[in-house]
């Protein structure tokens, strides 16, 4: 692609996360959102600063004369793959909200369909570009703390009858798939992309106050081995009482220990390692603000960056569909883990 061609994108989906894709195109120097598409009225949608082509379905997108380069995927969880894989076979690159699809067979066909068409699946895990996860990922390459012994992952948020609302995709399984699909991916995102992949998986789920609220699980522990060598553990809930009160990370290793903090692990609360000075990170960006409710850092910006870059030749993919396959297939084997010790 030419250097000086703007990347044209189209965005399906205009909700919270498909309007902050569409904000971080439109700043983007290098990027020109074409147009947009979702099942609802416009006029509901609060998108009237966008004077562009509105589409209700993805069908009437691509039969239109709008012409575009990418495919930004904003939908529900459940319609991912569908909408990918029409992206991908109309010749477009697909950009995907978190998770990648909602089974690892549904992964498959959007890697092979992308293999295809020679088209680019980035996959958006945008907590990897906060600076903690970045100053993590080097000390960890560089293998500062020596041996991996223990990894604890929790993350315990609010989500209530203000996130799910009736008549919402949010709490279906078809739909949404569960809250480490919707809520946690990404944190099983930086474990992974951290420490690698994982095994001996035993998890226990359970539904504390979503029972009318949701169609699955709350709650849950799980415990597990790295292939690489070493423990893990992620502990998750979503029922906290009116706020979120955390997402963190600590790491017990043979040379130091590291406690990564915060509402959005968005703070170094704790590093202690041999012979090692901490340095400066900048600062963190802030959680996305759905009003009653937040949600992961707002990095999406450092995301398109990438999309541009790679588009142009200029780089590699951030979070390529293999990794995004990955954290599906493990959010996959901790569910099969838990429904056996139902």
């Amino acid at each position: 692609m030419n250097q000086d061609t703007k990347i044209r994108f189209a965005v399906i989906g205009c909700g919270h996360i498909g309007k902050r894709h569409a904000s971080m195109i439109s700043e983007n120097p290098h990027c020109e959102l074409m147009a947009l598409v979702d099942i609802k009225d416009p006029g509901l949608l609060n998108i009237a600063e966008y004077q562009l082509p509105f589409f209700s379905s993805i069908d009437e997108l691509l039969q239109s004369r709008v012409s575009f380069d990418v495919l930004c995927i904003a939908t529900p969880n459940g319609l991912h793959e569908e909408h990918a894989l029409k992206g991908l076979r109309a010749s477009k690159h697909v950009v995907i909200e978190k998770p990648m699809a909602l089974s690892v067979a549904g992964c498959e066909h959007i890697i092979y369909e992308s293999m295809q068409q020679h088209k680019q699946v980035f996959c958006v895990m945008q907590n990897r570009y906060s600076p903690p996860s970045v100053w993590l990922k080097d000390i960890i390459q560089k293998k500062l703390l020596g041996k991996i012994y223990m990894v604890q992952v929790n993350s315990f948020w609010n989500r209530d009858e203000r996130y799910y609302k009736k008549g919402n995709w949010h709490g279906t399984k078809e739909l949404d798939g569960g809250v480490l699909f919707t809520q946690f991916s990404h944190f099983i995102d930086i474990l992974f992309w951290l420490f690698g992949d994982i095994e001996n998986i035993r998890s226990r789920f359970s539904d504390f106050n979503h029972q009318q609220l949701t169609e699955f699980d709350d709650s849950g522990f799980v415990n597990f081995n790295f292939k690489s060598g070493g423990m893990g553990a992620v502990n998750f809930s979503t029922s906290v009482w009116d706020e979120n009160l955390e997402s963190s990370m600590t790491i017990i290793a043979e040379n130091g220990t590291v406690k990564v903090g915060g509402q959005y692990m968005n703070e170094v609360e704790k590093c202690h390692i041999k012979d090692y000075k901490m340095p400066v990170l900048s600062a963190s960006a802030p959680p996305n603000n759905y009003g009653a409710y937040k949600g992961s850092a707002a990095n999406h910006h450092f995301f398109f960056a990438n999309v541009v870059e790679v588009l142009r030749g200029n780089g590699s993919i951030t979070t390529s569909a293999i990794e995004g396959m990955k954290v599906v297939d493990i959010i996959e084997r901790i569910h099969q883990s838990a429904k056996s010790n139902k």
